[in-house]
């Protein structure tokens, strides 16, 4: 026991109860994406893509995703200070290059994806795109704190990167544009910038969105490559429940239905197999089928617990830009969260959000892994024991300097 706990103190560095429930969501994960991965094999047929190769693949990203935090709860905080601002034109360009590939796959838009051939593996650039933005926002806003903020001041400093990046991902990848711009007025909200300003942004990117799909519906090709027309027909289907082509909502309640209170039982799913994306974007509506709503409850109640640790962290940092650094980039995730169960259930319309740590799937996964990874790192100087004696030293020096005065 004492080796146990020597490790720990050593290697697990950090919120206890952060890591706890990040490896409890993760290691729930083999349930149903062991089941749902039949809707795989189905789909692109059995050969040497078995179910168990499914579970395979999705067990070395999860190694993967746990050597990313592993490693960077070591990282110092003030590293990703630097981080934002270093790596901005290194997603411009990632971000120029995967939206001017124009590629299509099955007729298909795969124009989201940036593939590298030496190792064979494609990667989702809004992904990285995204959580870089919202930790340049929070070092903005961060410097920019004890300083009085206009909407005309930072024009180009914060607004015109966050359209910039926002305008190479929408054309491509809607959803997470939308998604993104949401979490960054959240992020600008709770570091203090301007209500008018914010009211502002949000007026800007409507406007902008409006204008590139009336552009497009008007003047532009019909193609796959194109995704106004798959929003409009999403949003559509949306609208009109008895759309023929709404399927996925339809199997995905049907799936909620069957499971009742308590569920069918762990890996007897009925709709895996004719719900598409059942291991990824509606892997919560086969939870739910067989788990019941109470299976559902509970994996809702704990993503609830991590935001709760996230605030509670983000309180307790006696420092301004880690303050907003967690919350930054854990909002987002809780976000994608509840968007992608409110999709399963419903409640929005279909947009491809994976549910974190749960969804079989790569680069999501990994930076959900490196998000939280972030957060680990701040709140690691909480527990050290020279962080609270040096904020004592700091209390006591300036109540010397108050008296003496």
């Amino acid at each position: 026991m004492k080796k146990i706990d020597i490790f720990f103190n050593k290697y697990i560095k950090g919120d206890r109860y952060l890591w706890a429930f990040i490896t409890l969501l993760a290691i729930f994960s083999f349930l149903p994406v062991y089941s749902a991965s039949t809707n795989l094999v189905t789909t692109y047929g059995v050969g040497s893509n078995t179910v168990f190769h499914y579970l395979l693949r999705h067990t070395i990203f999860l190694l993967v995703g746990f050597g990313i935090l592993f490693f960077t709860q070591f990282i110092d905080y003030k590293y990703f200070y630097r981080f934002s601002i270093l790596t901005i034109p290194i997603i411009l360009i990632l971000l120029i290059f995967t939206i001017n590939q124009g590629k299509e796959l099955d007729g298909v838009n795969a124009s989201r994806w940036l593939h590298i051939p030496i190792i064979n593996i494609s990667f989702q650039t809004s992904n990285i795109a995204g959580l870089v933005l919202f930790i340049y926002c929070a070092r903005y806003l961060a410097r920019k704190n004890k300083e009085k903020i206009h909407f005309i001041n930072s024009f180009f400093s914060l607004i015109f990167p966050i359209f910039f990046i926002l305008g190479l991902i929408f054309p491509a990848n809607g959803s997470t544009a939308v998604i993104v711009f949401i979490s960054v007025l959240i992020i600008l909200f709770i570091g203090g910038y301007p209500f008018t300003g914010i009211i502002g942004i949000l007026f800007m990117g409507i406007i902008s969105a409006g204008i590139y799909i009336f552009y497009v519906i008007k003047w532009g090709e019909k193609k796959p490559i194109n995704r106004v027309y798959t929003w409009k027909n999403r949003i559509e289907n949306f609208l009109n429940n008895e759309s023929e082509e709404n399927y996925q909502i339809k199997q995905s309640k049907t799936a909620i239905i069957l499971g009742n209170k308590f569920g069918l039982g762990p890996g007897k799913s009925v709709l895996k197999a004719f719900l598409p994306q059942s291991s990824s974007d509606f892997i919560y509506a086969i939870i739910i089928e067989e788990y019941g709503s109470f299976g559902g409850i509970i994996l809702l109640f704990i993503y609830i617990l991590i935001f709760f640790r996230i605030m509670v962290i983000a309180t307790k940092v006696q420092n301004y830009f880690c303050t907003l650094l967690v919350l930054s980039v854990g909002v987002p995730i809780i976000n994608q969260a509840l968007i992608n169960m409110g999709i399963s259930v419903g409640l929005f319309p279909v947009t491809g959000q994976t549910l974190p740590l749960i969804s079989a799937g790569g680069t999501s996964m990994w930076i959900t892994f490196f998000s939280f990874g972030i957060i680990l790192s701040v709140s690691r100087i909480i527990y050290d024991d020279s962080y609270y004696n040096n904020i004592e030293k700091r209390k006591k020096n300036n109540n010397e300097k108050y008296f003496s005065t």
